[in-house]
């Protein structure tokens, strides 16, 4: 048994993230945003799971939770779900707050990211991100592309001892995918949930579609960029990743 974070779990992919770990018997930290939010999880917080409440979009309460987490006990594994699909809240929500849970957390031993097929239109530049959200800075394509070379980076950083993934979840039926969707909704959960529980695969770096690994956008392969990137986030937020 072990005990997992899944952020953005009141609906969609983190909801059946979270509801299939809890069905299999490990002990999840569920996520939202708000109390209002939270209320939604109230199935799973009967059923055992502990709630964590935060904005991910506020820095300052990221890393108060964070620490909350680690002395409230291990946590094994993150499943990085939380994600926006445009506004001022893009950066710090999809790129900055799981880098201070990765550089906080002092216990997980497998990280996953949810990426995105878009991330391939992604601008790998660093320059010109508003890091604080205070703009509008970024394209969620840049975001994901920008949390798929973290994972990337984390795994290099880290190895051999985290093992950090990236993961499309595919064009699924959610609340940011929308009704039509034409990917199939339980793979889009299932290859996540395997990174973070199956003690037999030991696959760190890679960059997942429905349970094979697949090409990302170059950026994400290229060395230089991967620790810039490490480093700009360490100097934008003030949290050093640690070494392991």
């Amino acid at each position: 048994m072990t005990r997992i974070l899944v952020t953005g779990s009141t609906d969609g992919l983190g909801r059946a993230t979270a509801q299939s770990l809890l069905d299999d018997g490990h002990d999840v930290v569920v996520h939202a945003r708000n109390d209002e939010r939270a209320a939604a999880l109230a199935s799973l917080t009967d059923r055992g799971a502990e709630l964590l409440v935060v904005d991910l979009a506020d820095r300052g309460a990221v890393v108060a939770a964070a620490s909350r987490l680690d002395a409230e006990g291990p946590v094994d594994a993150v499943v990085h779900n939380a994600g926006v699909i445009s506004g001022r809240s893009l950066v710090p929500v999809n790129v900055v707050a799981p880098y201070l849970f990765t550089a906080l957390l002092t216990t997980p031993t497998r990280h996953v990211y949810l990426s995105s097929g878009m991330h391939r239109g992604g601008r790998a530049e660093l320059d010109r991100i508003d890091w604080s959200g205070s703009t509008d800075s970024a394209s969620y394509s840049d975001t994901k592309l920008l949390v798929t070379a973290l994972a990337a980076g984390i795994a290099e950083r880290w190895a051999p001892d985290v093992l950090a993934n990236a993961v499309d979840p595919g064009w699924v039926p959610t609340k940011m995918g929308g009704a039509g969707a034409p990917d199939d909704f339980e793979l889009g959960h299932r290859t996540q949930e395997r990174l973070v529980t199956d003690p037999d695969l030991r696959v760190s770096g890679g960059y997942w579609f429905h349970g094979e690994q697949q090409e990302p956008h170059p950026a994400v392969h290229d060395p230089a960029f991967r620790e810039r990137l490490l480093d700009v986030l360490a100097a934008e937020t003030g949290v050093l990743l640690p070494s392991r």
